[in-house]
This record gives structure tokens, sequence and C-alpha cells, in this order.
């Protein structure tokens, strides 16, 4: 990589990601560490590390680097964890996750998607994280539970299912709501099974729907 990307690195850390309250060191030094532009699309390489969301294709976005830090500190991820990533997109978040989970499940609707990310994550040397093509809001069925649950697009509303999904105590980070003003939520499940999912709001964003995620048209007479 070359000193003026590996000065963009540092500085990403440093004037974007900090900046907006990500005070993490584990989650500083996953984004110091692990090289973003090694997962963006050749065409914008030179901007990997610019503050933006940059396209990948079918009409989904590489989220902006403080954003991604902001996820990461949020779900709290320990070393032990299984995390599910619902969006691979360009694999870059995938990595991250990697670099503080155990085990990381990642699906994508898309099998592009999933092939170019599974073969950045191999080059790249993560070898726990496991990549799926499937369809999340209605079709996916995964056969464990897990820590943590990471979803890289927006939803209308949250699945009710996705919350079965985790583990007691286990968080799910999801951005939910409608267009322009969409809310990044974090939902804690409790140990205790009886008691009510804890809803903390974190910021508002605007970002692409996941497939099938996206408010139902209505129509009126």
């Amino acid at each position: 990589m070359s000193f003026d990307l590996e000065l963009a690195r540092r500085n990403m850390v440093s004037n974007q990601v900090r900046p907006w309250d990500v005070l993490d060191p584990r989650v500083l030094e996953t984004l110091g560490s692990v090289r973003r532009a090694d997962f963006v699309p050749p065409n914008y390489r030179a901007m990997a590390y610019a503050d933006i969301a940059l396209p990948l294709g079918h009409g989904e976005v590489m989220l902006k680097p403080a954003m991604e830090g902001r996820i990461l500190q949020s779900l709290e991820i320990g070393p032990d964890d299984h995390v599910l990533e619902i969006g691979t997109g360009s694999g870059y978040f995938s990595a991250c996750l990697a670099h503080l989970a155990g085990r990381v499940t990642s699906i994508d609707i898309h099998a592009d998607f999933v092939e170019a990310a599974t073969s950045r994550l191999r080059e790249a040397g993560f070898d726990n994280v496991e990549t799926e093509i499937a369809e999340a809001v209605h079709g996916y069925g995964p056969t464990v539970q897990f820590d943590a649950i990471a979803v890289t697009g927006a939803v209308a509303t949250l699945p009710q299912r996705w919350l079965g999904w985790l583990k007691p105590g286990g968080r799910i980070f999801a951005i939910r709501g409608h267009a322009p003003a969409m809310q990044a939520l974090v939902l804690r499940t409790h140990p205790d099974a009886s008691q009510p999912v804890i809803v903390d709001a974190l910021f508002e964003t605007d970002l692409p729907y996941l497939q099938h995620a996206a408010p139902q048209e209505s129509f009126v007479l």
C-alpha cells in the first residue's frame, strides 16, 4: 500500500472516526489495521478512506468509516463472540467484525458480492468468516443463535424473527424507519427471556433498504 493510502488510513481514524464519539480502543485499532483500500471497488480505491459512502452496485453502498466505527462500538463484540452480518457488501465490514470476534457468518443476497468478498477476505487472511448467499428478511434460517447481529442495510420495520436469532443477552444493530430520517438502533435481548427487549437510539441517518425490507407501497383513492 502506498504511503498516501497509509496516511489516509491514519487520518480516517483520527479525523473521521474519533470525532464521532468512537473511543473504544479495540474498535479504533481494528479500523486502523484492517486495510479498507483492499476491499473497495478498484475504481474507488483512491477514495477508500474518504468520508463518503462508496457505491458497490445493485444500489448498495459501502458505509462511511465513522458509521462503521459507531456500529462496531455499539455491538460490544468480544473475542469469543459469534456474529452474524446481514449484508456482506465489499467484505470490509466483515473483516472488521472478524478482527474483533471469534467467528463471523456473513450473508448477502447478491452472489457477486459474496464471491468477491470471500476472495478478498481470504487474501487478507481472515479465515474466521463464513459467507453465504441468502435473503435475510424472509428466506434465511440459521441453525444457531448469535451473540450479535450487524445489519448493514436499512429496514422499514425490524423482522421479529431476527430477535429469535440472538442468544439471551445478545444485541442487534439495525437502521430502521423511512427515508430520509431513519434511526440507528441497538436492540438487546434480556438474559431473562421473559423480560422485554431494550432499545437504544443512537443517531439518525439514511441508507438504502435491504431487499424486501423497504416500506410497503400504499395507494389512496
